[in-house]
């Protein structure tokens, strides 16, 4: 069996914390392991890290990376969708890397997970997706549908019938339809009904039942699978975007539903993140330098802010460098339209945070004005910035921790705490850490132009792209 991750997507529904160029799937919400992570140790207990595939995109991949690494894992098979097409064309591309990079035949069983949920118990789940693999082996396309709580009008249902199992000894269904997010009153019915459950997103199959149903449901993208990898890879764009659930599953005859009776939740809103942190005797849920006053079952998330709340009951406050939410608890699902605002009006909140990771680590912007910008900079052991030049400004760098080799032009030096260097426009310069510690800068841009567009590199150790300023 081989497992593939998806773990493109650009997630904005935990806004402000989670941005396009950050997603909730890096987020860590609920300990030291970000959900990524979990996803991946959850796996673990199913298939080798050789048989597991992240599939993410350019701008996302140093965050895999990270990720993995943080595991002790090797990092070998990710791939990098050109643009976002959905998830029918992702799981085509993981496919056909299956097939031509793994070697698999048709009878290969694979599993489909996103990245970005919360299951536990962990084993109870492990047992459900073995029992799948025989029916996935037998032909079937298997969803796993989780049995509902709530009236909920966030997740897609899917509905069976109870009453038809598809195997006596095991519990399987055949699944009826699968239908989209409802309205509230539509959410109720199907609680009322009793044949519907939320739909997880996560399938199995073999390789030669989905090319099937490929070849029989969207042509399109069954011939780009009798191409090679790289050729799909081109031809990426002309893929069709449509989700597998569009595209497959709605209208397949080999689809069947194995109900999981499991704690589930995609974390697709600030009201799941309530529901699944710990709570105090007030039923509040507070992370960071939080005095709360008659305030109850509300969810408070702070970052370098003392936030002091009086009076207050069911809501939602989620405080980051740059930006506040303040909602009501029930009221999550809005914040689609605060990020839709947000992108019309071009705000770079949408998609930024005031900390920026970097393959060779991170900086956070301190203060910015007309001809100036400061930044915290943070290099990792062993890392370093591309060879580089701005046009329109120059740089001061002073180290606060650890020791920096700098370039500047045909010259290295070594600076250290306390010290400074100093980088005229238009010199090409690097940074680079050469110490067993993180090494922290503080740097101070200065000129007519300081945005971050304005670099030209020459040399890049990650394999960047030497005319993009963005990875």
């Amino acid at each position: 069996m081989k497992a593939i991750i998806l773990a493109g997507g650009s997630g904005t529904r935990l806004w402000p914390l989670s941005r396009k160029n950050y997603p909730k799937q890096f987020l860590k919400l609920n300990g030291d392991s970000s959900l990524l992570q979990q996803t991946v140790e959850r796996l673990l207990k199913v298939v080798s890290q050789d048989d597991l595939l992240v599939i993410t995109n350019e701008e996302h991949r140093f965050f895999v990376k990270s990720d993995l690494k943080s595991l002790l894992l090797d990092t070998e098979h990710i791939i990098l969708e050109p643009l976002s097409k959905n998830t029918a064309p992702a799981i085509a591309l993981g496919v056909k890397y299956c097939i031509e990079k793994f070697g698999c035949d048709e009878r290969e069983v694979i599993f489909i997970s996103p990245s970005d949920h919360l299951i536990r118990p962990v084993d109870k789940f492990i047992e459900s997706i073995k029992a799948s693999e025989q029916l996935a082996k037998e032909g079937f396309i298997v969803t796993f549908g989780i049995k509902p709580t709530r009236a909920e009008t966030g997740y897609g249902y899917i509905k069976i019938n109870p009453q038809n199992p598809v195997n006596s000894t095991q519990n399987v269904f055949k699944t009826i339809e699968f239908t989209e997010k409802p309205d509230p009153d539509r959410a109720k019915e199907y609680i009322k009904d009793g044949g519907y459950y939320w739909n997880s997103g996560m399938f199995i199959f073999s390789i030669g039942t989905i090319i099937d149903e490929f070849n029989r449901y969207t042509p399109e993208i069954a011939k780009k699978l009798e191409k090679s990898f790289d050729e799909m890879i081109s031809d990426f764009n002309q893929m069709p975007e449509v989700s597998i659930d569009y595209a497959i599953m709605e209208k397949s005859e080999r689809v069947v539903t194995m109900p999981l009776d499991i704690y589930w939740n995609d974390i697709g809103s600030w009201d799941s993140i309530y529901e699944v942190l710990d709570k105090d005797s007030e039923g509040n849920v507070k992370k960071g330098n939080i005095i709360t006053i008659d305030t109850k079952e509300t969810l408070i998330i702070g970052s370098k802010r003392l936030i002091s709340t009086i009076g207050l009951e069911d809501c939602l406050i989620i405080e980051t460098d740059d930006a506040i939410l303040i909602a009501k608890r029930g009221e999550a699902q809005k914040v689609r339209e605060i990020v839709s605002f947000l992108k019309k009006d071009g705000k770079k909140e949408v998609s930024e945070h005031v900390t920026t990771y970097r393959p060779w680590g991170y900086y956070t912007v301190l203060e910015e004005g007309p001809r100036y910008k400061i930044k915290r900079i943070v290099v990792n052991p062993g890392e370093k910035l591309s060879l580089q030049r701005h046009y329109h400004r120059s740089e001061h760098w002073i180290v606060i921790k650890g020791t920096a080799k700098v370039t500047i032009g045909d010259k290295e030096v070594f600076i250290h705490e306390n010290e400074s260097a100093y980088v005229p426009k238009s010199t090409l310069h690097r940074l680079e850490n050469p110490g067993k510690i993180p090494l922290e800068i503080i740097e101070v841009q200065n000129g007519e132009y300081v945005q971050e567009d304005d670099i030209e590199r020459f040399e890049d150790r990650y394999g960047r792209n030497l005319n993009s300023w963005k990875s």
